[in-house]
């Protein structure tokens, strides 16, 4: 994992590329032409789907966790949690691009944390590319390098940003 990250990193440096400071780009200037009513995860597929009125709005490809198989057990696990949540929350001053926080973990995962004796973890997001390496861009998908996070562009991030209000659901499928 570190190899791999370490690799999106000086990709990141070799192209040289940081945005402005104090700037975000033209898109997020923008509002989205949609208001999303489900945000849908397939895991296997590596896609971030935006639903409105059940028609697909927008796919994005995405980086999960650096172990994205299986459901989240606990924390520290690298495994992107399954199941149906909520976008309760969101932080423009993240140290990634912006980050949209999903309910993790509801009920059901912190009863199974209690079962096996550990911690379920916490601070699941959706989130842009770390700050100083946007020039990763589209590449990072190419890679599961988060600790069980969702990533996308920083553009992506954008859209996602203004078509996607708290309290929509997510569904994060296998």
């Amino acid at each position: 994992m570190r190899r791999r990250w370490l690799c999106l990193v000086a990709l990141g440096v070799a192209l040289g590329a940081q945005a402005p400071a104090g700037r975000a780009p033209a898109a997020a200037q923008r509002a989205a032409p949609f208001t999303a009513d489900l945000v849908l995860v397939l895991k296997g597929e590596r896609r971030l789907l935006l639903l409105a009125g059940g028609e697909v709005m927008r796919s994005f490809k995405i980086a999960l966790g650096r172990a994205p198989v299986g459901d989240k057990l606990r924390e520290g696990d690298g495994r992107t949690p399954e199941g149906t949540y909520v976008i309760d929350g969101r932080n423009p001053q993240s140290r990634f691009y912006r980050s949209i926080h999903v309910s993790y973990p509801n009920e059901d995962d912190r009863a199974r944390a209690r079962r096996l004796g550990v911690a379920p973890g916490t601070d699941i997001m959706i989130h842009g590319l770390p700050n100083g390496r946007e020039a990763v861009g589209a590449d990072h998908a190419k890679w599961d390098w988060t600790e069980g996070c969702i990533a996308v562009t920083n553009a992506q991030m954008d859209e996602i940003w203004h078509a996607v209000a708290d309290g929509t659901v997510i569904e994060i499928r296998p």
